[in-house]
């Protein structure tokens, strides 16, 4: 797996924006009010994503609706841990940079999920 495209990232902030299955036409009416774009263009992003498992689709009359298949959070993750899975890379080395670059919330966000993981069996 690798990051969105320009256009898959804004589609896909789109779809989580609205919380729930939308219509291609949906968002190409959002996006046309920002910047000039093809019907057909986001129609094909659409279908892109969906053929990646990145967007769910259902049939409703003659269009489709699209539901993000992952939260916002979940394709971060999917991204980190791409990163740490990354064939070349040394796991604990790619750790501790990520972690020295946090500022002192986010480093004590982590400490909490560690604790609170630990926790679990």
């Amino acid at each position: 797996m690798r990051g969105f495209g320009e256009l898959e990232a804004v589609i896909m902030q789109l779809v989580w924006d609205h919380g729930g299955p939308v219509t291609v036409r949906e968002l190409f009416d959002e996006l046309q009010r920002e910047r000039t774009i093809a019907y057909t263009t986001v129609m094909s992003t659409m279908d892109n994503l969906h053929r990646k498992g990145w967007l769910e689709r259902v049939k409703e009359g003659k269009a489709y609706r699209y539901a993000a298949t992952a939260s916002r959070e979940e394709y971060s993750a999917r991204l980190m841990r791409e990163a740490l899975a990354d064939g070349g890379a040394n796991t604990e080395a790619v750790l501790s940079h990520f972690v020295a670059a946090m500022d002192g919330e986010d480093s004590e966000l982590l400490r909490a999920v560690v604790r609170r993981l630990g926790g679990q069996s």
